[in-house]
């Protein structure tokens, strides 16, 4: 089995499937998204309007001052060729709000808000419409920690959850998204320049193959290493998955021994 290479045809029907079960148990219709002009939030939206129907998806486009213009210029092509509805959400007022109040924040910290933002605007219009707010982070991503918590990893359900980056440019170009879209290097837009494999430190090129061999197969990093494997992405890889292992559990709650009962 090539874990790389998916029966495009089939992923795609299993993954609408997946959404169609998972609204009709939620006992919703319409979805909601957060729409960035990347190549992730393209295929959920896609594989959303084929689902439920592209009058039952609402594309909310949150851009920041800062944001690339063609951000907004791409993801309006995502709906075009999806027939999805477009709302504009700017975040710059609330953003700039606060930090007026912090100018020391760095980008990071700055970055870490906005996605925080936009997750709470979602989730209003979730409530207004109303919908079921739905993922766009790759798997990739959730296993390197690239996503910021309580931002853009929350969602209701997620068709992306369990695909990596590789697979989600097999199904777009599968789905014939416009071609920029899938292209151009993946970005959260959160300042300028700002790229996902410039701040990991790995393209997901590399990065795919490796967390199939160490997450999938179970190889040692040792192991890993010997099959090929390159050693410094094998260490970025496990390094980045340690240090973001909170990212992918609940919060834990503290548990109580019968000492602490009173009687």
């Amino acid at each position: 089995m090539n874990r790389l290479l998916l029966r495009s045809e089939a992923a795609i029907e299993e993954l609408m499937v997946f959404l169609q079960e998972g609204f009709r148990a939620a006992g919703f219709s319409r979805a909601v998204l957060g729409l960035s002009g990347g190549i992730d939030s393209a295929l959920s939206a896609a594989l959303a309007a084929r689902a439920l129907g592209p009058e039952n998806v609402f594309a909310i486009l949150m851009p920041y001052r800062t944001s690339d213009p063609s951000s907004l210029t791409d993801a309006r092509a995502v709906i075009a060729k999806t027939g999805i509805h477009e709302i504009v959400e700017e975040i710059t007022p609330q953003i700039d709000a606060y930090f007026a109040r912090h100018p020391e924040a760095d980008p990071v910290r700055r970055g870490n808000k906005m996605a925080r933002e936009r997750m709470t605007i979602l989730y209003d219009w979730s409530k207004k419409l109303p919908a079921l707010v739905v993922g766009t982070g790759n798997r990739t991503e959730g296993l390197l920690g690239y996503t910021t918590l309580w931002g853009d990893n929350v969602c209701a359900l997620n068709p992306l959850g369990n695909l990596l980056k590789t697979h989600v440019r097999q199904l777009a170009r599968a789905l014939e998204l416009p071609p920029r879209v899938i292209a151009k290097p993946p970005s959260a837009d959160l300042w300028a320049g700002q790229t996902d494999e410039g701040e990991m430190g790995i393209t997901y090129e590399a990065a795919d193959p490796v967390l199939i061999a160490l997450f999938d197969r179970g190889l040692s990093r040792d192991a890993a290493v010997a099959e090929g494997f390159d050693a410094r992405v094998v260490d970025r890889a496990l390094a980045l998955h340690h240090a973001s292992a909170f990212k992918r559990r609940l919060p834990p709650s503290a548990p109580l021994s019968p000492a602490a009962f009173a009687g």
